[in-house]
């Protein structure tokens, strides 16, 4: 019998209180620089996500800022200036630029695609991914022997755009599933993609 949504919405919000802090990596599949691109550091970094979810996106702009000034980036969260309206990459490029930034920094959704796994009896659960409008919601079914579990992976892309020179800098694409801890999972989303920045010589710490 499918799980009423009253319920899901209730079983979603309970387990978000009691997650566990495990998280995975979020794996970079593939990425690609410039080759031809050559600039100094990026100055002020506008941070976007076109997450469906507002908090996982204020969450996921705050994070990927926060990290940003951690190595003497000046980073600015896109839902600040654009709170309640509905984003897409042309609106958020207009945004970077009247805020006076040189790089704009944002992540969308490519597609999703439904998994199945099988495993002994449990719970049903919840739990919420970083992407999508019903972002990651997966359960479990009741009752003895092998249990099916149905939850959703998500291939994203994100890119750092040079505004000045009006042309992509940086292109990354990454897989990911529902984390254990979302706030974990930003993380681990947002620690991947800086690393391949440095690594590209296109964030320098801060001497």
């Amino acid at each position: 019998m499918p799980i009423p949504w009253s319920r899901l919405f209730g079983l979603l919000c309970a387990s978000l209180l009691a997650c566990a802090c495990s998280t995975t990596p979020a794996p970079i599949v593939s990425d690609w620089r410039n080759p031809a691109y050559s600039s100094d550091s990026f100055k002020r970094i506008m941070v976007g996500s076109l997450s469906g979810d507002h908090s996982v996106r204020r969450n996921f702009e705050d994070e990927f800022v926060a990290q940003l000034r951690a190595v003497g980036v000046d980073a600015l969260p896109s839902y600040r200036f654009t709170e309640g309206e509905k984003i897409d990459e042309a609106m958020l490029k207009e945004t970077a630029q009247k805020a006076r930034a040189d790089g704009l920094l944002f992540a969308r959704l490519i597609k999703t695609e439904e998994k199945t796994q099988y495993g002994q009896t449990g719970l049903p659960y919840t739990t919420l991914g970083i992407f999508g409008d019903n972002a990651g919601i997966s359960w479990s079914g009741l009752g003895g022997g092998t249990t099916v579990t149905r939850y959703n992976e998500y291939v994203s892309e994100t890119t750092l755009q040079d505004l000045g020179k009006n042309e992509i800098v940086w292109a990354g694409t990454i897989r990911t599933t529902q984390p254990d801890n979302v706030q974990g999972g930003i993380r681990s989303y947002v620690d991947a993609v800086m690393k391949a920045l440095r690594e590209r010589n296109l964030i320098r710490k801060a001497e």
